[in-house]
C-alpha cells in the first residue's frame, strides 16, 4: 500500500480561494455598526443609505485584495453637506469607527476642528497649528466644521490659503493614513469647492444630510428625554409638536440641536415649576414629567402670538 501523500498545511498568510462577503459583513463588526446606526439615528434615510453603498465598497476591495486580485485603496475623502443639527458630526464618528473595523484607518479616532484651529493670525503662525492638526488626526478621520471658512477671499492677508495648501497636499500623499471630511451648509460648500477645485479632485464621497421634518423632530424630542429618564405627558405632546411647527419657521433654527435645546430649557422650567409649587413629598412619575406649561412657556408661542396679531 502506497504511503499516503501527507496533507499540506494551512499557512495563515495563504490566500483564500473565496470569501463570503455576508460572513465577512457580520465576523467584521459592520452589520452590528450599520443595524445600530439604523436603530440610535431617526430620519436621515439618505445618509444611511450612502453609508451602507460605502461600507459594500469597501467590503469588496478589502475581499479583492485577499483574493490576489488588482486593487487600489479608494479615495475616502467626504463632503458632509448639510444644515445645522442635521447628524454631520455624529454620522462622522460612525464612519471613522466603520473604516477603522474594515481595516482602512489604523485608529478609528475622530478629530474635529474648525478654522480657528488649522489657520494662524499672524505670518508663521498657520503651518506648524495645521500640521499639529493632521498629526492628531494621522490613523483616524479629520472632521473639518464649516470648512468654507478656511479661506476668506475678501481679507488679502488671510492665511487660510496656506492651510488648504497644507491639507491638500497631505491629503493626497497620506490618503491611505487618514480621511478628511469636510462639512457645512450645502450651498456654501458647492462655492468652495467652486474657488476650491484641489479640494473638489480629492473628494470621493459627497452626502446630502437633508432636514428632519416635523414628525421625525417629535419622535427626536421623546428619544431624547426617554434617555435622560424624563416624558412627555399627553398635553406637552401636543405642545411640543405646536412648537416644533413654529420653531421651524423662525430664523436660526437648527433641526436637532434647536430641539435639545429647547428641552434643555423645559426641563429648567420644569424643575423651577416643581421648587416653587410642591408643598411635600413629590416622586418619581411627578420628577419625570414635562408639562405642557413647560412647553409652552417658550418665547416661540410668544413670538407666533405677535406675529399673528400683526397680520390680523
Amino acid at each position: 500500500m502506497a504511503d499516503a501523500v501527507p496533507k499540506r498545511p494551512k499557512i495563515d498568510d495563504e490566500e483564500p480561494s473565496a470569501i463570503d462577503l455576508r460572513a465577512e459583513y457580520v465576523e467584521s463588526g459592520v452589520k452590528e455598526l450599520l443595524d445600530e446606526l439604523d436603530n440610535s439615528l431617526i430620519g436621515l434615510a439618505p445618509v444611511k443609505q450612502r453609508i451602507k453603498e460605502t461600507a459594500a465598497l469597501l467590503l469588496v476591495e478589502r475581499a479583492r485584495k485577499r483574493l490576489g486580485l488588482a486593487h487600489e485603496t479608494p479615495t475616502l475623502h467626504m463632503s458632509f453637506s448639510g444644515n445645522p443639527g442635521t447628524g454631520k458630526t455624529t454620522v462622522a464618528l460612525r464612519m471613522a469607527d466603520l473604516l477603522h473595523r474594515l481595516g482602512y484607518i489604523r485608529k478609528g479616532h475622530l478629530v474635529s476642528v474648525t478654522r480657528d484651529d488649522l489657520v494662524g493670525q499672524y505670518i508663521g503662525h498657520t503651518a506648524p497649528k495645521t500640521k499639529e492638526i493632521l498629526k492628531k488626526a494621522m490613523g483616524g478621520v479629520l472632521f473639518i466644521d464649516e470648512a468654507y471658512y478656511l479661506y476668506r477671499q475678501e481679507n488679502e492677508r488671510d492665511y487660510g490659503q496656506e492651510a488648504i495648501e497644507i491639507l491638500l497636499q497631505v491629503m493626497e500623499h497620506q490618503r491611505e493614513d487618514f480621511v478628511v471630511i469636510l462639512a457645512g451648509y450645502a450651498d456654501r460648500m458647492e462655492r468652495f469647492f467652486e474657488s476650491n477645485p484641489g479640494f473638489r479632485s480629492r473628494i470621493a464621497h459627497h452626502i446630502d444630510f437633508p432636514d428632519y421634518t416635523d414628525d421625525e423632530l417629535l419622535r427626536i424630542a421623546e428619544a431624547t428625554l426617554t434617555k435622560q429618564n424624563y416624558r412627555f405627558d399627553a398635553r406637552a405632546r401636543a405642545a411640543m409638536e405646536e412648537y416644533i411647527a413654529l420653531r421651524r419657521r423662525q430664523p436660526h433654527f437648527a433641526n436637532a440641536r434647536s430641539i435639545r435645546n429647547a428641552l434643555d430649557r423645559a426641563r429648567l422650567r420644569q424643575a423651577n415649576r416643581l421648587f416653587e409649587t410642591s408643598a411635600g413629598p413629590i416622586d418619581a412619575k411627578v420628577l419625570s414629567t414635562i408639562v405642557a406649561e413647560d412647553i409652552q412657556a417658550s418665547r416661540v408661542f410668544n413670538s407666533a402670538a405677535r406675529q399673528e396679531e400683526a397680520r390680523s
